[in-house]
């Protein structure tokens, strides 16, 4: 089938190269950044692909109506939004793209773990009150500390590769066998947790990951470490969380993801009463937030959709 019979829909919106470079290539774009679910579904039967960011999820009855679709492309690193398994018995290829903000993420992470330590926000935001102290701001140096990342893909390895210009051990797990690398030095689980001073998750939400960050989970750790979670907010408990903070377990949190966000990353569940795990955090002084914005960046949103661009054209329609 050539470019230009394949008809793609653009359910949200994404850098501009995207649509010029797909519509160069021959394909036909069109749009639809605002309908229902319910509303695309009922005319899914018309196209070849779909290009999404995590509006809402594509799930069996999504798929079920969507007949000829050949492709499903996620601007973004996970596919979590997909039911990946019952799109691929339907010969449908799942595309991502975390090779498009994978430099994002890593210094995302470093950048929260030198604030952590440094206590860079809370000295800021004392200065502004007009409190100058120097001892209550004393910081911890990186050098010589050993750093632990579980989930060692794109986003492990970027962040690995960041931390070269320190002075640090760097240890990695994943499930897959034999991904360390010179960056980072592959370890059981359990090594990692006798080890580490740090520890950085970049895991995909799965249901071997949901929860990953609970009680047992912490206590198993020999040594109070910092943790970085750039990942999915579901991949943490936050009351043990805030529970391992209050008693020094964790010395201190830079989290850019939250357990309670919606699954498009655009908002949290909060209504008007906040789950108080939730308050604390937002009271703690060892506590970094920001909202899912590790990978994004001004270069980041033009990777991504160069990302998706590319792999979009090496498919053999």
């Amino acid at each position: 089938m050539k470019p230009s019979k394949i008809k793609i829909l653009h359910i949200d919106s994404n850098h501009p190269l995207l649509w010029e470079q797909l519509e160069q290539a021959g394909f036909k774009n069109e749009a639809d950044f605002t309908a229902t679910k319910e509303t695309i579904e009922a005319k899914i039967q018309q196209y070849h692909g779909i290009v999404i960011r995590s509006r809402f999820k594509i799930d069996k009855t999504f798929l079920d109506k969507a007949t000829q679709l050949r492709f499903i492309a996620r601007v973004g690193a996970g596919l979590e939004s997909i039911d990946c398994d019952y799109a691929q018995t339907k010969g449908i290829q799942l595309i991502a793209a975390p090779e498009g903000n994978r430099n994002a993420v890593g210094e995302h992470a470093l950048g929260m773990l030198l604030s952590l330590m440094n206590k860079l926000n809370r000295a800021d935001r004392m200065v502004r009150q007009g409190h100058w102290i120097r001892e209550g701001n004393r910081g911890y140096e990186l050098e010589g500390k050993t750093v632990g990342i579980i989930g060692y893909g794109n986003m492990g390895k970027s962040f690995a590769k960041k931390l070269r210009g320190f002075d640090v051990r760097v240890l990695c797990y994943d499930i897959q066998e034999q991904v360390g690398d010179a960056n980072a030095t592959q370890v059981s689980l359990e090594e990692l947790q006798q080890q580490v001073d740090v520890l950085s998750l970049h895991i995909p939400w799965t249901p071997e990951t949901d929860k990953m960050l609970q009680k047992d989970f912490i206590n198993a750790f020999a040594k109070p470490f910092w943790f970085i979670n750039t990942s999915r907010g579901k991949n943490v408990v936050t009351a043990d969380l805030v529970d391992a903070l209050q008693s020094g377990k964790i010395l201190g949190a830079g989290l850019d993801v939250l357990e309670y966000e919606k699954l498009s990353f655009e908002n949290l569940f909060l209504d008007q009463e906040k789950p108080i795990a939730f308050q604390v955090l937002l009271e703690s002084e060892n506590v970094l937030l920001t909202p899912h914005i590790a990978g994004w960046t001004y270069e980041s949103h033009e990777k991504l959709s160069q990302t998706i661009v590319d792999k979009i054209c090496k498919i053999d329609f």
